[in-house]
């Protein structure tokens, strides 16, 4: 692995713990406002709409169309349907606009980018996702935040179980918290992406947890805690700085080159990396402290055989 962090150096991290907590819990609470206030902007995914797709007589460059039909007030996902020369439009449905109208809004619209357009097809599609399975996603949500508490406390300890449980809950949280803000539509890819977010940020906290469990065997008994989280936490920012900027090199390049359709998937994607990196280096490690973990709680106990236990195994 390469090193960052000359051999030695140990940043103290845990010196502005409460800081850093208070500033995302902060974020935490504006992004729960925001999302009762404001609410998400749902995609077509989870809202149906009506869908439009059109041939154009040569290729087109959607950011034309996309211009054309803002011009006959029509705002939805324009995007290639197979071809440069095929464009496909989903419009979210609105008061006063039903399919016909939409259907010969688009027709006009596409007309002043090319005369010889042609209409292939104009339906309602229901939403994808439906009430029942938002509230099943919901669900597996929960399950896995639940099942990965057990897991953690089964292989770590239960304060660590907890911090890394509440800082995945930040992590989603003010993700969701951004796109309310800005009302970015929230759809499929998007959750997709969310989940991702949430496998990724784990990955970081058990390769710290590790680390911290494996010092607390291996260096002096007199290093308090904090000095013991600090240390570990340095030992594996190399790690981090490597997984996460590699990472994030990809993602930036899919907000710049991957067009609308993978926008929204990989703007999820840069912020929960961003904030997911802050939370494993101190959320996770916080609440672990703040819930009052010892050395004691992390070194494997050994079970000693009473001589007479031994006898008796002999016999």
């Amino acid at each position: 692995m390469m090193q960052f962090i000359k051999e030695g150096t140990v940043i103290p991290f845990m010196r502005i713990k409460m800081f850093v907590e208070f500033l995302c819990l902060g974020l935490v609470i504006a992004s729960i406002v925001c999302m009762c206030v404001k609410g998400l902007n749902w995609g077509l995914d989870f809202t149906g709409g009506i869908v439009v797709e059109t041939q154009y007589s040569k290729g087109v460059d959607l950011e034309v169309v996309r211009k054309a039909y803002q011009t006959q007030g029509i705002d939805g996902t324009v995007q290639y349907a197979g071809s440069s020369s095929d464009v496909m439009v989903r419009v979210a449905p609105k008061e006063g606009l039903n399919q016909q109208t939409v259907t010969n809004l688009i027709v006009t619209a596409s007309k002043t980018v090319d005369e010889n357009v042609r209409l292939l097809r104009s339906e309602y599609v229901g939403p994808a996702v439906g009430a029942e399975l938002v509230e099943s996603g919901i669900l597996a949500i929960v399950v896995s935040m639940i099942a990965i508490l057990a897991y953690i406390a089964f292989r770590f300890e239960w304060r660590m179980a907890s911090g890394a449980v509440i800082s995945l809950a930040y992590d989603v949280i003010v993700v969701l918290g951004i796109f309310s803000f800005f009302q970015i539509e929230y759809d499929l890819t998007v959750l997709a992406a969310v989940l991702t977010v949430v496998g990724y940020s784990l990955n970081d906290k058990i390769v710290v947890f590790d680390r911290v469990r494996e010092n607390a065997t291996k260096l002096p008994r007199n290093i308090p805690m904090e000095r013991l989280v600090d240390i570990s936490l340095t030992q594996t920012l190399s790690r981090t700085i490597v997984t996460s900027g590699t990472t994030l090199i990809t993602v930036v390049s899919l907000m710049i080159f991957g067009g609308d359709m993978i926008y929204g998937f990989a703007l999820a994607l840069f912020i929960g990396i961003v904030f997911g990196t802050v939370t494993s280096i101190y959320v996770a490690s916080t609440w672990t402290l703040l819930l009052g973990i010892t050395r004691q709680n992390l070194i494997p106990r050994k079970v000693e055989k009473k001589e007479t236990d031994i006898m008796e195994s002999m016999d």
